[in-house]
């Protein structure tokens, strides 16, 4: 069962590779479609490969190929069942319940991690969407043992979404200085800012309030066994 953009991307997709031999640009199949962003093309595209639609070549630009079709598509007089779905905005928010979330994913995170690594859009992480609420989220994977106490374990994905702000004990991404990202617990003391571990093995860091900006808060996890 295809989404109704889901569908539209695929039919160009098809038509695009046969007339020119190539995959279309994201910017291009943001086009085709009427979408807002490229994050709204990402989702579509891990979408149709999770369902087998397209197969996407690893670390290659405009690599895709179109490994079946709809049946309205191969059988004359078929009509799919459609699921509505709307993008209106990047905002990567709760889909329909039989369906999944594709978050942005921005590789991994831990202290002295630097900031330039949350800035890749190429990869996306699928979930359902009961594991989010209101707003806009992104995907990190852990690195390190510094939250382990708090359940967060190297290698688990954690869900994050995008605030600015956060209440003592909660769980953030910490941009630290402009140039250093990381997951830690959110502490106001004072004029000051505690970034404090879940590993006594780790020490707690203070900053002033300048030099910490607020990313995102936790959540939800995803472990794989």
């Amino acid at each position: 069962m295809l989404t109704s953009k889901q569908h539209e991307l695929l039919v160009f997709i098809d038509a695009y590779l046969k007339e020119k031999g190539i995959a279309p640009s994201y910017e291009e199949m943001k086009v085709a479609v009427n979408l807002t962003s490229k994050s709204g093309i990402h989702r579509l595209i891990a979408g149709l490969e999770e369902r087998g639609f397209i197969y996407r070549l690893p670390n290659r630009a405009r690599a895709l190929d179109v490994l079946k079709l709809p049946l309205d598509r191969q059988a004359k007089g078929f009509t799919p069942r459609l699921v509505d779905d709307e993008f209106a905005s990047e905002q990567a928010g709760p889909a329909p319940s039989d369906d999944t979330v594709a978050l942005p994913f921005y590789g991994k995170i831990a202290a002295g991690t630097p900031i330039e690594a949350l800035s890749d859009n190429s990869r996306v992480f699928e979930v359902p969407p009961a594991l989010l609420g209101s707003g806009t989220h992104y995907a990190l994977e852990i690195e390190g043992d510094s939250m382990i106490d708090a359940g967060i374990f190297d290698g688990d994905v954690v869900l994050i979404r995008r605030s600015d702000k956060a209440e003592n004990g909660d769980i953030v991404v910490a941009l630290v200085e402009e140039k250093e990202a990381t997951l830690k617990r959110f502490r106001k003391r004072g004029a000051s800012v505690a970034l404090e571990p879940a590993n006594s093995a780790h020490e707690t860091r203070i900053f002033g309030p300048d030099q910490v900006r607020v990313q995102g808060r936790l959540v939800g996890l995803v472990r794989r066994y």
